[in-house]
């Protein structure tokens, strides 16, 4: 046997330490979280993109009443991204919560758009930074690699050159 560990870096800031471009991408995840469409769970999600093109773009939660055809934040975000600007990386997500009216302390993506943000990072074959909103704080993971580890991507599909 032999063990295997993993680690990941995260920043932590206060919400005063954030730089210019992550204080923005910050308020508009939130201002984004307000115009969700929550009305089952009352969780509001919004996320914000930068793009390397220097365009903030931004997205929400969409629920329905069958559940699973609702569609997250990130990932209405990211594929709102994808098709607008289909050959510009993605340089950072931030993403935020509120519920009741109120901020929460973190909020973290789910596995499906951990998935997704995972795909659009090896899409563009570079990092991306994520941002984790919170209330008093801030986390700033390195990629979105950090947070799906093992993950299964494109590397792991048989290229078309490989098959018989």
């Amino acid at each position: 046997m032999k063990e295997l560990k993993l680690e990941t870096s995260v920043e932590v800031y206060a919400i005063e330490e954030l730089d210019e471009t992550y204080k923005r991408l910050y308020e508009t995840a939130f201002e984004a979280s307000k115009k969700a469409y929550a009305p089952y769970s009352n969780f509001h999600v919004g996320a914000a993109v930068l793009l390397e093109n220097g365009e903030i773009l931004s997205g929400n939660n969409q629920e329905n009443a069958a559940y699973p055809s609702g569609l997250c934040a990130e990932r209405t975000t990211l594929f709102y991204a994808g098709a607008h600007y289909p050959d510009t990386a993605v340089r950072v997500l931030a993403i935020a919560g509120m519920k009741d009216g109120e901020r929460v302390d973190l909020i973290t993506p789910c596995g499906a758009c951990r998935q997704v943000m995972l795909e659009t990072e090896q899409r563009y074959d570079k990092p991306m930074k994520v941002l984790l909103c919170g209330k008093e704080e801030a986390f700033l993971v390195p990629s979105a690699t950090a947070l799906l580890p093992f993950c299964f991507g494109k590397s792991d599909l048989i290229k078309p050159e490989e098959k018989e």
